[in-house]
């Protein structure tokens, strides 16, 4: 099932979401519906807040930039209940998008290594250390989590001349190749309880 991408403007991408317990029923349905949601929006990354639902879980699959970094072929994960540890090395801009922010990309100061705790599917804790566009593209989503969207990374004077299209688009006056859902409508019950 391919869920509708919640927009700019809406409060649940501002909530800081909560963990998910061990056990919970739907899951995996859930997981096989953010990756399809993902792909169908032409997606490497999609956070559980970006469909309406205010849990700690993401998805990625960094296989499209293959081609620019080989280490990439076959990164396709699912971090729930994550927490990144430690951030370090240069701090390096790159140009970012997002599904909930159509047709606005800019570039965005990050830290080029991250070390992430987070449980898989199963419940199994791991620890690992990502960098490049792998650390990127999870530190943009772990964000989403902690209600931090890629534009408030932005320099102030950027995020001034950014500010009308960002209305324009919590007003619905954009173009998108996916299902979207506006600041105003109604979210789907939860998904994953």
């Amino acid at each position: 099932m391919v869920y509708p991408v919640v927009v700019y403007g809406h409060p649940v991408l501002r909530k800081v979401a909560g963990e998910i317990p061990e056990g919970v029923k739907g899951l995996g349905d859930f997981v096989r519906n953010m990756f399809e949601t993902m792909y169908d929006s032409d997606g490497v990354g999609l956070a559980a807040p970006q469909v309406g639902q205010s849990v700690r879980l993401f998805v990625v699959d960094a296989s499209p930039f293959e081609e620019d970094d080989p280490s990439l072929a076959g990164f396709k994960k699912v971090f729930i209940n994550p927490e990144i540890l430690d951030r370090s090395g240069e701090r390096v801009p790159f140009n970012e998008g997002c599904l909930s922010i159509p047709n606005i990309r800019e570039d965005v100061i990050r830290e080029e290594r991250i070390v992430i705790r987070y449980q898989d599917e199963s419940f199994r804790w791991h620890e690992e250390e990502y960098e490049g566009i792998s650390a990127r593209i999870v530190q943009h989503e772990f964000d989403h989590l902690e209600g931090i969207l890629f534009t408030d990374l932005l320099p102030p004077l950027k995020r001034k001349l950014l500010a009308s299209r960002l209305r324009a688009i919590s007003k619905g006056r954009f173009k998108a190749s996916y299902r979207t859902l506006l600041p105003g409508q109604k979210v789907p019950e939860r998904l994953v309880f």
